[in-house]
């Protein structure tokens, strides 16, 4: 696939909602609001396109709430996507919609061997030629050791120990190839240790911010998109050469979702090494 500008799938917030409960931050009693969710989706895909992205959009479907957090489709390299596949039943029949989309735009869209669950670019994340992969709350570490023999990568599988940071992009988002944001305490001291190995320069995130979600951000060259409330983090960014650009999307992590959860590289993202980008 050939990409002439950063590239991002999305999917429109029409029927987006707390259907069910499948993480900490899902509660039926705690009903989305569906015009607020539009206009704060609208406004990331704005701020997105304003950083010179090409958004491409997925068809939302009817009972089908979470297609709206196109991070979970699957994990694009190159001209291939290796489709998810969710522990659970709601989001399962995510899949056909996801599949029909990627082929229809050209890419290659597999299915990883049988034995273990995958929840796509929420839980796999490159730092250069490194695949950092979450696993135990919804990936599971064989699955994402098979993915990284299909692709012919090194994989650390990390550990996620807190529910709330149930996917790796809740948590740990790189920057670029030696540089990432992270929640330490939200991985086990093995997964700490090796991300403090894999990207050598790691800035912390507070309790408070990293329950706004500030590590599920899109990263944008030097352009950081994440959501409000993470003041801290965007002075962080700054002192290092990046600019913070904050969007309130408050509406989404009443599903457990922000930024990144809402969208899809499909050009690669900016810390992965076979982008080939500087």
């Amino acid at each position: 696939m050939t990409f002439d500008r950063p590239t991002i799938l999305m999917c429109p917030p029409d029927y987006y909602g707390i259907e069910y409960e499948i993480n900490p931050w899902m509660s039926r009693s705690r009903a989305s609001d569906r015009d607020r969710a539009q206009l704060q989706w609208q406004a990331l895909r704005n701020q997105l396109e304003s950083l010179g992205v090409d958004i491409r959009l997925l068809a939302p479907q009817p009972g089908l709430p979470d297609l709206v957090f196109t991070a979970n489709a699957g994990l694009v390299h190159r001209d291939v996507v290796y489709l998810s596949r969710f522990r659970h039943p709601e989001r399962q029949r995510e899949t056909p919609f996801n599949r029909a989309w990627f082929e229809a735009a050209g890419f290659s869209a597999r299915d990883l061997p049988p034995g273990g669950d995958f929840e796509g670019a929420g839980d796999a994340l490159f730092v250069g030629e490194t695949l950092v992969a979450g696993y135990l709350v919804r990936s599971d570490a064989r699955a994402e050791q098979d993915l990284a023999a299909e692709i012919g990568c090194q994989v650390i599988p990390a550990q996620l120990v807190d529910d709330r940071y149930y996917h790796l992009d809740t948590c740990f988002c790189p920057l670029n190839a030696t540089t990432a944001i992270w929640h330490p305490p939200a991985f086990d001291d093995y997964g700490r240790r090796a991300i403090e190995a894999a990207a050598p320069q790691l800035i912390a995130v507070a309790e408070a911010e990293a329950q706004r979600f500030a590590c599920n951000a899109v990263v944008v060259g030097r352009d950081v998109v994440l959501n409000t409330g993470c003041e801290q983090l965007g002075r962080e960014l700054e002192r290092i050469g990046y600019r913070a650009h904050p969007v309130e999307l408050d509406e989404f992590i009443k599903a457990g979702g922000s930024a990144k959860c809402l969208t899809l590289r499909l050009d690669g993202e900016d810390a992965a090494a076979w982008t080939d980008r500087a």
